[in-house]
């Protein structure tokens, strides 16, 4: 995969749920459709990129399709492999799993849907979205939020960038009942990982031309553990003199966001925060059908939806809001240094948002997912 190109270089330089009980009730023969025509589809195109394609659960498969019929118009050179775990499908498994992660291995790129995590505790504290996270070394979540031309939002013309540590801090899955009715839950930080996910942040910073970063913090309280990390930081901002560096406790950045987004440029932040400001920036600009997201290791790039929600209450009923996963799309064909692909895909969603004909309801319209994939669809040949 010599194309592999984007964000991938830093990397190598670097070394809302429903109730769970309503998700018994989904569409499995919907999912298990797909499953089959994906296994009948997996022939291997001569030039073409190989990717794994994850649809996960809820609207996941809904909008990975709309995902491949704009590929398919815009001719773009992608073999999807189309895998399927969930948890809630009973379609999890250790093997299912390690098929999973050896075609992201091979492949090295990846397009996945929310795989939704249970409440209820069933012997194993790590989901499986948590366990193939970890097995890939996914320790660097991107989230650019920016708005969108032609639809308004309370604040607009918004532009930054959020960047999660996500292997260790409060999803260690690391608790225990060490007395009865006491549980300690354990937050790990550790000064590898908070170094690399510091400097991932400038060197992003560097690389994307952007003049600061803020690391969002709580060592105020967590004197040792968000202060090692808030340590680590400090000293990687040195190296970066032409960056300008902050800080900011993260219920100040909270308040800050809502009120004056505009003074933010980068976010640096441990895995629990990151969780929490990726969807509350994502509300800034439409919500979570709007922001698409990237998640990446030393050799490995995961695209997904930038606030991770299944949307369960949606499934079949064909009014999930495509424009998230297609960005997201967009932003893996750049990766493979498919420019021309990412473009033209990206230019058309824009085009169709900022025309403001064919709206989701999500987005205050009445279209329905399959009209918004036609609407782009269309604008590809019309830009």
């Amino acid at each position: 995969m010599a194309a592999l190109g984007g964000v991938r270089w830093v990397t190598r330089a670097l070394v809302a749920a429903p109730n769970p009980g309503a998700w018994r009730n989904l569409c499995t023969s919907a999912i298990a459709q797909a499953a089959s025509r994906s296994q009948g589809e997996d022939v291997r195109v001569e030039g073409a990129f190989p990717v794994t394609m994850l649809p996960g659960d809820g609207v996941g498969p809904e909008l990975m399709h709309a995902v491949k019929e704009v590929f398919k118009a815009a001719s773009v050179p992608v073999e999807f492999q189309e895998h399927h775990l969930s948890e809630v499908q009973n379609m999890a498994s250790e093997e299912k799993l390690e098929q999973v992660l050896s075609s992201m291995k091979e492949n090295k790129v990846a397009i996945i849907g929310k795989i939704h995590t249970p409440m209820e505790y069933k012997g194993e504290l790590a989901s499986y979205d948590m366990r193939l996270r970890r097995k890939l070394d996914l320790f660097a979540n991107v989230v650019h939020v920016k708005s969108l031309p032609g639809y308004k939002t309370r604040h607009n013309n918004l532009d930054l960038v959020i960047i999660r540590e996500q292997t260790e801090g409060e999803y260690s899955s690391l608790e225990h009942e060490s007395a009865r009715g006491v549980i300690e839950c354990l937050k790990i930080v550790t000064r590898t990982k908070s170094q690399r996910i510091a400097k991932f942040a400038f060197d992003y910073a560097t690389k994307k031309g952007r003049g600061k970063v803020t690391a969002v913090h709580k060592a105020n309280i967590m004197k040792l553990g968000d202060g090692l990390f808030l340590q680590c930081c400090e000293e990687v901002a040195e190296l970066y003199p032409k960056i300008k560096f902050e800080t900011m406790i993260i219920d100040n950045c909270c308040m800050q966001l809502v009120q004056n987004p505009y003074q933010f440029d980068v976010l640096v932040m441990p895995n629990l925060y990151g969780n929490i400001i990726d969807n509350l920036a994502a509300g800034l600009v439409g919500g979570a059908g709007v922001v698409p997201g990237e998640s990446y290791s030393a050799e490995y790039a995961v695209f997904e939806t930038g606030a991770r929600h299944p949307f369960a209450q949606a499934v079949g009923r064909n009014i999930a809001n495509p424009t998230a996963m297609l960005l997201s799309a967009s932003n893996m064909l750049r990766h493979l240094n498919l420019e021309h692909h990412s473009n033209t895909i990206a230019d058309a969603v824009k085009k169709v948002i900022k025309v403001g004909k064919v709206r989701t309801s999500h987005m205050g319209g009445y279209a329905t997912c399959q009209d918004f994939t036609e609407a782009v669809i269309g604008a590809l040949s019309n830009p």
